[in-house]
């Protein structure tokens, strides 16, 4: 059975920062294309990074997180990460991986998710 747990979420002030990990049972992390999608409140999902599959592990952002957010994965713990600095208020949403990779459309009925994890940045 495939499975996503998400965890490292909690409340930062602006300027803070966090590390996401989406722990993967059921398929191994390396072989799939991962993403990192998020929703802040009243708003549509939004896509916010993804990692390739295989050792490349080619990786791309949103422009609204590019040079403050890193993708990573460890594949001897079947995990990915999400290495949040700098983060701001906007930055604000329910954060959750997702086996996919950005051309996916974003519909919680396609493809595995997790339950998402909650970020909130504010003063």
């Amino acid at each position: 059975e495939v499975r996503l747990v998400e965890s490292g979420g909690g409340s930062v002030q602006p300027g803070g920062s966090l590390r996401l990990s989406c722990s993967a049972s059921g398929f191994n992390v390396s072989n799939y294309d991962m993403s990192w999608v998020r929703q802040a409140p009243g708003k549509g999902l939004e896509w916010v990074s993804h990692i390739r599959y295989g050792d490349t592990g080619i990786t791309d952002y949103a422009d609204s997180v590019k040079g403050r957010f890193t993708i990573s994965r460890d594949n001897g713990k079947n995990t990915m990460y999400l290495q949040m600095n700098r983060l701001k208020t906007e930055d604000t949403a329910v954060y959750f991986c997702r086996r996919a990779a950005r051309w996916v459309p974003l519909n919680r009925a396609v493809s595995y998710w997790g339950q998402g994890t909650q970020v909130t940045v504010s003063s």
